[in-house]
């Protein structure tokens, strides 16, 4: 492995410098274990503490196969997915890779007795599989986590409904929470050359999953004018769309949950902010009966705050707790989009609300390979920018997982995989100078 780092820290390494690197028999990675998937059992989800079932492995190396690559990952990130695998919730992701192993042959190579987890990475590619022409050792990278097959017609049009459509690093192995990743070819992207590592591999997931949720014409189409609700703006997810709504012409109105998050978000230039918690909105009676008064005092407050006009757009993703309200608030013929469910899975809404208004709920799921490669274009430009807050090591990334399973963290937690520090992997400096205090909104708070 250090040979492996000298040469990426190299200004003079070539790809053919790259290929002749002897790669390791193991390597190190983030992993739960098959056998501890009953460890959390009776313990209410928000008692259930990642630190106890993330592992840091000396793991083998996988097999490389036609159609994929190994990249040295120099950084990866945290995301809900990650924080689900750690507390075996919704349900153990061991069922996800054993179903994978009896499609294949090759893929057999995932169903293992652990479970190597992350889905964003930062890094260089080392070695390519037979039928990969679009990238060499050498070539700096970012990853996205969708993975398919696309041997059946129905992913052709939008490769997120291949019927063998899965999230690498959560229903695959081998992610990105390691030294070494294993990808398909097609995963991979340029990385943004004005960020560092860790802020490369900060956007990935969360910034594509935005991008399909509310820009593409597979989520809400947003446009110009739209007035956007956005739950947890100043999250993973959430800092995102905020960013896509300002950058889009629309105009967000930022929920959040305390006044550092809301200083946040005013400093990505939304205006209309709602603290729901210094306004005390609590959308449920009690666990089984929501309050429609409460809909209505935010409705009144989301009026006020747009000139007495509806919401046309509600970017959701915290699911039971907040659903019913969205439902509500959004204006006849809006549009509520969800992509996941932190708060629970089970939603309940006022279907009058929805059928006599003609609202529509769309459902929304990562990101297909050309709306993950736009999202990251926008990176590379400078028009969006990474959300990073705090960076871990790869040894604390149980910590890491912890902060954001509670809610502890702002924006995106990165983690140092085969990066020795922060800061490295900037390659145009100039271009970095023009965005930085954006770059670092997030670090400053």
């Amino acid at each position: 492995m250090k040979d492996i780092l000298a040469a990426i820290q190299s200004p003079d390494s070539t790809s053919e410098d790259f290929a002749a690197l002897p790669l390791p028999e193991s390597y190190r990675a983030i992993t739960v274990h098959k056998d501890e998937t009953e460890m959390f059992s009776g313990l209410a989800t928000r008692d259930k503490d990642p630190r106890k079932s993330i592992h840091l492995d000396e793991v083998p190396l996988p097999e490389l196969g036609p159609g994929e690559a190994l990249v040295a990952v120099m950084a990866s990130s945290v995301n809900y997915n990650s924080v689900w695998t750690s507390i075996f919730e919704p349900l153990s992701t061991f069922g996800f890779l054993e179903r994978y192993g009896r499609t294949n042959e090759l893929a057999k190579r995932h169903d293992l007795p652990y479970h190597i987890i992350g889905s964003d990475l930062a890094g260089v590619v080392l070695r390519t599989g037979p039928g990969v022409n679009a990238w060499r050792p050498g070539d700096e990278v970012v990853a996205h986590c969708l993975s398919v097959e696309l041997e059946s017609s129905d992913g052709h049009n939008d490769t997120m409904l291949d019927p063998e459509q899965r999230i690498w690093g959560f229903e695959t192995n081998f992610g990105g929470l390691a030294e070494i990743a294993l990808v398909k070819s097609n995963q991979l992207m340029p990385k943004p050359d004005h960020l560092s590592w860790e802020e490369a591999a900060a956007p990935g997931l969360v910034n594509s999953t935005a991008y399909r949720q509310l820009v593409s014409r597979n989520g809400a189409g947003m446009k110009q004018g739209d007035n956007v609700l956005i739950w947890g703006a100043s999250g993973g997810l959430g800092s995102y769309a905020t960013q896509f709504a300002l950058a889009g012409g629309a105009n967000p109105i930022c929920v959040v949950s305390s006044d550092q998050k809301a200083d946040i978000c005013r400093s990505m230039g939304a205006e209309a902010i709602i603290d729901r918690n210094a306004e005390g909105y609590k959308f449920w009676k009690d666990e089984n009966t929501q309050d429609p008064k409460e809909w209505k005092r935010f409705g009144k407050r989301i009026r006020e705050l747009t000139g007495g006009e509806d919401i046309d757009i509600v970017f959701e993703h915290p699911g039971r707790e907040t659903f019913g309200a969205s439902v509500f608030v959004t204006r006849k013929g809006g549009t509520i989009t969800t992509c996941a469910s932190t708060s629970g899975y089970m939603h309940e809404y006022d279907n009058r609300y929805l059928w006599m208004s003609l609202k529509r709920i769309i459902g929304s799921h990562f990101a297909n390979y050309r709306e993950a490669w736009e999202a990251n274009r926008l990176i590379a430009k400078g028009k969006i920018h990474p959300t990073l807050s705090k960076v871990y090591s790869l040894q604390d990334t149980g910590q890491a997982a912890y902060d954001v399973h509670r809610n502890l963290h702002q924006g995106k937690v990165g983690v140092l995989c085969m990066a020795p520090e922060e800061g490295l992997g900037v390659r145009d400096r100039e271009k970095r100078a023009k965005h930085i205090d954006a770059i670092n909104r997030f670090r400053n708070i």
